[in-house]
């Protein structure tokens, strides 16, 4: 039976707002998530009649997919949301998901390959491409089947570059619009990939109506990529002109190609200031903020980073720094502790698990060559836990955000806003953050063991009131744009 059309506005994400856990006797547990589409998204009002497409991660999902058929899921698992789940068979998801979208993508727009001797594209590689277009044609698909006459469509992330194009050829009444979260690779890295592959990815993003980036930057380098490997002409501000050939000098704002045009869009997306702070308040976070007090130690500083052992973002090298400021400055010791939460990632694949049990090799090795019996210098915790989050964000003197790259990096914008006594930035310039916090942050080369051990110095001896004149300005900053508002400049920019 057709699925009827009933939704103007659409999202598709490859998570969704929900996830269901299967019991042994076949009963389904819904578990509601959050993060700033969910907060988007409620924004526009029940009465909307809006739709959100994800795919089903797991055994439970599926079983709740299945039973939904291609009717919604049940409204009380979702928040009242309409969520339609696509039970897409297991093999494809898992050759989309971690063979092209986490094992290519992620590493191209994250400069994270060893290119002596990797990537290799092979056979293996061109079947997981095809599984790839197969999971983004199941979301057009879906999308096609929802959408009433000229909905907007918000396509969300690297998971689904090729759904916009995809869409356009289905139904090309659609406004359609893909918002990336990563950062854009630069065209000599980005050109890694299969000349088809490069081609193919751009292509499905040209195909949307908009294409949206967190910074400039990233804006920038998608349209650079799209003048070297396809030809396209960029439309620049001060291309007074008009002809697109890019003689203007500013910013990227249009791709044109094959006879449309493709805007372009930079939404930084901000902290929830209003949640961080109610949140942050709770009993939970006041229970792990006595245990973390307890554990630092009276009348010590404390250095917070809380990341996943994700690739990116850096942790071996922020360790490392750790242990050059302990090297070169021997006042610190006993008289500062590394809270570093590295919640374990992507761990059914090898490289992670690898960098994970590397994290905990040099933790445990600064504690033994510099740890004393009173003091523990690096306070590591593995276990994913929200609440023991805010607590070190509330109790952090410094915070240590220094990936390689990342789209944005909100634990960067939340920690001013949740710190009780004001907390020095040392920041990454590879961060998306860093256009917009980089003036009251101390940032480094997040290759420069050196120089961010230097800037962890500078950072633990900045007086307290330049450091709590600095966070109110960095909080200002990072809830410029909170997730509702970000979510709908999207949808009004369509």
């Amino acid at each position: 039976m057709a699925v009827p059309r009933t939704a103007p506005i659409l999202v598709a994400s490859n998570r969704g707002p929900v996830s269901y856990t299967l019991g042994q006797d076949g009963s389904l547990t819904a578990r509601r998530g959050g993060g700033g589409l969910v907060s988007g998204l409620s924004a526009i009002g029940p009465d909307a009649n809006a739709v959100w497409v994800c795919a089903a991660l797991g055994e439970g999902d599926r079983a709740a997919a299945r039973r939904a058929g291609d009717s919604h899921l049940n409204p009380g698992d979702t928040g009242g949301q309409q969520v339609r789940m696509l039970d897409i068979a297991p093999d494809v998801f898992a050759a989309a998901y971690n063979g092209i979208a986490n094992s290519v993508l992620w590493f191209i727009h994250h400069l994270l390959y060893q290119t002596p001797v990797e990537p290799v594209f092979d056979a293996e590689f061109a079947d997981q491409w095809a599984a790839y277009e197969a999971y983004n044609a199941a979301f057009a698909d879906a999308l096609a089947e929802e959408a009433v006459d000229e909905a907007a469509v918000l396509v969300q992330d690297y998971h689904l570059a090729l759904v916009p194009a995809m869409l356009r050829e289905r139904r090309p009444d659609l406004r359609i619009g893909h918002f990336s979260h990563t950062p854009w690779a630069p065209p000599d890295y980005y050109r890694l990939l299969p000349d088809e592959v490069a081609a193919g990815v751009l292509r499905g993003i040209l195909g949307g109506d908009r294409a949206a980036f967190l910074t400039e930057r990233w804006a920038g380098a998608f349209a650079d990529c799209c003048a070297a490997v396809l030809g396209a002409e960029i439309v620049r501000d001060g291309d007074g002109d008009g002809d697109g050939d890019g003689d203007g000098d500013g910013a990227a704002t249009a791709v044109r190609f094959e006879g449309r045009e493709t805007r372009l869009g930079v939404h930084g997306l901000g902290a929830d200031a209003d949640f961080l702070r109610q949140r942050s308040r709770q009993a939970d976070v006041d229970e792990r903020l006595t245990s973390l007090r307890a554990q630092i130690g009276p009348d010590r500083k404390s250095i917070v980073r809380v990341d996943r052992t994700e690739l990116s973002k850096n942790i071996v090298r922020g360790l490392l720094a750790y242990r050059r400021l302990l090297e070169t400055h021997p006042e610190w010791r006993e008289r500062v502790v590394h809270v570093a939460f590295a919640y374990p990632s992507r761990q059914d694949l090898a490289v992670y698990r690898d960098y994970t049990e590397r994290v905990r090799r040099i933790a445990e090795e600064i504690n033994a060559e510099y740890g004393t019996e009173g003091w523990t210098p690096v306070a590591l915790h593995v276990k994913d836990d929200f609440a023991r989050s805010l607590a070190a964000y509330r109790l952090a003197d410094v915070a240590l955000v220094n990936p390689i790259r990342d789209g944005m990096n909100l634990v960067a914008k939340e920690v001013p806003v949740v710190s009780e006594r004001g907390c020095a930035l040392v920041l990454s310039r590879e961060a998306g953050a860093y256009a917009e916090l980089g003036d009251d942050a101390l940032v480094v080369n997040p290759y420069d063991v050196e120089a961010t051990a230097r800037a962890l110095d500078a950072a633990l001896r900045m007086s307290d009131g330049e450091r709590a004149d600095r966070t109110k300005r960095l909080a200002a900053a990072a809830t410029a744009l909170p997730p509702q508002a970000w979510f709908l400049a999207q949808l009004r920019a369509l």
